[in-house]
């Protein structure tokens, strides 16, 4: 197995981050919520915070305004590497954890989905946690819009697209599903990717 890193950060989208209507929509990353620790489950994530009272993610089954996409978005994750790249080319407004993921994972390096494929293997404190079903995060409009420093009334251009093919690929980071009774993963939990079968 290849060690990734530890977790660096949790969090929990209680609301979409893109608003405003199809033409104009705008991502709006403030209502990110950091959480030490995370409830994961087969429907997705809640947040704990630190009286362990739960914090929804908008992406699990059972939010009330969930945009759950069957069980593909359910959980993600990202890599401090990959946000370093970003900064590098966009600027430093593009903050460790801004594109909305569940899990940041401080890694050496770039990971690919190659490295990933056969799923991560989560140590917990309680045992360990897989994660499978890794696919890429492939991303949005606004998020790249977003990256660029445009605003909503700015028309797309070649800017926009060339955005998106840089934040493909899994630099935005990764999807993951899980199978099984609900479990915990906290910040300082260490993650390996497993062997690729």
């Amino acid at each position: 197995m290849l060690f990734l890193g530890e977790i660096v950060n949790l969090q929990v989208q209680p609301v979409d981050l893109k608003v405003g209507d199809r033409r104009k929509e705008r991502y709006t990353p403030a209502t990110m919520r950091s959480v030490p620790r995370l409830m994961v489950e087969e429907a997705g994530v809640w947040g704990l915070d630190e009286d362990g009272k739960p914090v929804p993610d908008v992406h699990h089954r059972d939010h009330p305004a969930s945009k759950l996409r069957g069980t593909e978005n359910a959980i993600s994750f990202g890599l401090t590497s990959h946000y370093a790249a970003i900064r590098e080319r966009f600027g430093e407004h593009l903050v460790d954890a801004i594109a909305g993921e569940n899990i940041l994972i401080a890694a050496d390096g770039p990971v690919s989905l190659e490295e990933v494929a056969g799923g991560l293997l989560v140590e917990t404190a309680r045992g360990s946690v897989a994660l499978g079903q890794v696919s890429v995060a492939h991303p949005c409009a606004p998020f790249s819009r977003f990256a660029l420093g445009m605003g909503p009334d700015e028309p797309a251009d070649l800017r926009v697209t060339e955005a998106l093919r840089y934040l493909d690929g899994g630099m935005r980071g990764f999807y993951v599903a899980y199978s099984g009774a609900p479990v915990e993963i906290a910040v300082g939990d260490r993650v390996f990717a497993a062997d690729a079968t």
